[in-house]
């Protein structure tokens, strides 16, 4: 959706296809935190995306509440981690310090001490000698974000066809003149594939997957959600590699795992079990409360999480944007903006090399 809305502010006339329901995927499955989950882990690529999308944020939320309605309750929470452990996700490269890392970014973290955990977040239980914190950090609510950029298609005359699935693509000569949907054509001058998880499996359907495929793969997150207006939970908190995150309305969000398991989305309750423990065991005050929802999502896991953004290599026209991984809310907004400036071959503020198509990752 941020790729459509993005295009058709540059005058394209823009149709977008969803085989199911606009943005039911891991863009509404996820936390939303915008920042990556101990960031000095990540590669620099990672890491440039979310920082452009950090300042692009604020005015986005602005104007989609201001031509919808809608408030994607974009927060300003923190971020508050009390260990330094990246867990299973091997998206990451060589660790720094973090204040070091963040000194060289303009970002701020800052060290703290065991006994000032509870000045940050009271009723926290940690056993360390020290945490990590971050107090810019943001979240969005990503249920009301999508809610929001499906009424600005609206708005801005996106023409949206649900419940289709692309059949085929029309190409000749190397470049591709639309897609085939229903026994129907529909032409264009260009497609853009923007498919998540599915996106590798798509092109592989499609017959277009080219000399380097992109490596994008399901890997499935498992999620919950407790309604707890009396927590006293203000502050993104992680822990082992797992989080809590308090919303405006007092629910908080207890996330979440990493399963390599195909296209599965059934929830366990090995998990359920097993994130409920976490949430207690970090926050006691959340014992007694119900567990509301428990869900999966299927992410696009990627090389150390670096998307695919641009063009193929073989056939003009034909454009891919996906591969995000754990990070597609808070890289969304500045990858739809360097994506829009490789389509029109502008200079834009970001390298657009490490996320080509055939980029070595």
């Amino acid at each position: 959706m941020l790729t459509a809305l993005a295009l058709r502010a540059r005058g394209y006339a823009v149709t977008l296809l969803d085989r199911q329901q606009v943005g039911q995927e891991s863009s509404w499955a996820g936390g939303g935190i915008l920042s990556p989950l101990y960031p000095w882990h990540y590669a620099d690529a990672v890491n440039a995306l979310a920082q452009r999308s950090q300042q692009l944020y604020p005015a986005l939320v602005e104007s989609l509440r201001e031509e919808t309605g809608v408030d994607p309750e974009l927060l300003s929470s923190g971020l508050l981690m009390l260990d330094d452990v990246a867990g299973q996700d091997s998206a990451s490269v060589q660790a720094l310090d973090p204040v070091l890392w963040a000194a060289a970014r303009g970002a701020v973290v800052q060290r703290i001490g065991a006994g000032e955990v509870s000045a940050v977040q009271a009723g926290i239980h940690h056993a360390g000698e020290s945490a990590w914190w971050m107090p810019n950090v943001m979240q969005i609510r990503n249920p009301r974000l999508l809610r929001a950029l499906r009424a600005a298609l609206d708005v801005h005359g996106v023409h949206l066809l649900e419940q289709v699935e692309v059949q085929g693509l029309a190409i000749s000569t190397g470049r591709v003149h639309g897609v085939r949907v229903n026994g129907q054509a529909l032409s264009a001058d260009a497609v853009v594939l923007t498919a998540g998880a599915w996106s590798t499996q798509t092109l592989q359907a499609l017959g277009v997957v080219g000399e380097h495929p992109p490596a994008i793969e399901p890997v499935r997150g498992q999620m919950m959600v407790l309604n707890a207006p009396h927590s006293g939970l203000r502050r993104i908190v992680m822990s082992e590699g797992r989080y809590l995150i308090p919303r405006k309305d007092g629910r908080v969000l207890v996330g979440s795992t990493l399963e390599h398991v195909g296209f599965d989305k059934v929830t366990t309750e090995v998990a359920r079990e097993s994130l409920h423990a976490f949430a207690l065991r970090l926050c006691p005050a959340l014992a007694g409360v119900p567990i509301e929802a428990h869900w999966a999502g299927l992410r696009p896991g990627s090389p150390q999480g670096i998307p695919y953004l641009g063009a193929h290599p073989e056939i003009k026209g034909l454009f891919l944007h996906a591969g995000h991984f754990r990070n597609g809310l808070v890289m969304g907004p500045a990858s739809t903006e360097l994506f829009v400036q490789m389509v029109e071959k502008e200079v834009g503020l970001l390298n657009a090399a490490p996320y080509a198509w055939s980029a070595a990752r």
